[in-house]
């Protein structure tokens, strides 16, 4: 099977998976239509049977898990039998049930899961840790992986006959949960430009007080963070530089992304 055209479905809070999957599309050279799920979800459901179709489906990790966001898209993408590969990318702690979790959203939606891959990218809380990933040698694998992927597609006539895929996770995936950090504004920094409040993918930032934050909506993300055009928001506090600096300490080591194919 010779791929046409690949369909990008992701979340990217920070655009650090955004980076890593647009770096796939181009390595395999084909046609790509982007769907960033983000901020707002799909509009009517998109139907993948034609021949040469592709899905790849990736996320952050957030607490082990895919954001809610991420898994209530893909259910307006339904494929008949169409491969897909599933990537998440992790801010260099664990991905723990990610991938699984992926595996069976797209699976669930009639698509068949031919590879998938775990990529590091900097922690969006903790920006210490992982500082500069995905970097260049991240992206070297994310190409030579996406053109084995299609190496692989190639070589199969049915991919209905590959094997099942096995990754990396637990069923039942571990439980998610909220953040004990959330970003805030400085009253001194903020011009009330609202950046933040448009792109915040959960509302979390109310429009009357931008410095703010809804503890309840927020899934720390730190996409505030990063739009920020004056470095207004950010996390901060005495508990969390204090619990920063032993997540940094036990997290630092270098990890390298890791990919599955099926045991052929």
């Amino acid at each position: 099977m010779k791929i046409k055209t690949v369909h990008l479905v992701y979340f990217s809070a920070t655009y650090t998976t955004r980076t890593v999957v647009r770096g796939m599309a181009q390595a395999m050279g084909c046609e790509t239509v982007e769907h960033d799920v983000t901020c707002s979800a799909p509009q009517g459901e998109t139907v993948m049977s034609g021949d040469g179709e592709l899905l790849i489906a990736a996320a952050p990790v957030y607490a082990g898990r895919i954001p809610g966001r991420m898994a209530g898209a893909l259910r307006m993408f339904r494929g008949s039998g169409t491969p897909a590969i599933v990537v998440c990318v992790y801010g260099n702690r664990d991905y723990d049930d990610a991938l699984a979790e992926l595996q069976d959203c797209v699976e669930a939606q009639g698509f068949r899961a031919v590879a998938a891959a775990a990529f590091i990218g900097r922690h969006c809380i903790f920006p210490d840790v992982a500082a500069g990933r995905p970097d260049a040698a991240d992206m070297r694998q994310a190409a030579a992986f996406a053109a084995r992927c299609a190496s692989l597609l190639a070589d199969t006539g049915d991919i209905a006959m590959l094997p099942a895929l096995k990754v990396k996770g637990n069923r039942p995936y571990k439980q998610g949960g909220a953040s004990t950090f959330c970003p805030t504004g400085d009253a001194s920094e903020c011009t009330k430009c609202l950046t933040c409040v448009s792109l915040c993918p959960t509302g979390a930032i109310p429009e009357a007080d931008p410095c703010a934050t809804d503890s309840a909506r927020c899934i720390a993300c730190g996409r505030c963070v990063v739009v920020c055009p004056h470095g207004a928001r950010m996390f901060r506090g005495e508990a969390y530089a204090a619990f920063g600096a032993k997540f940094t300490a036990a997290f630092s080591a270098r990890k390298e992304p890791e990919m599955f194919f099926p045991e052929v």
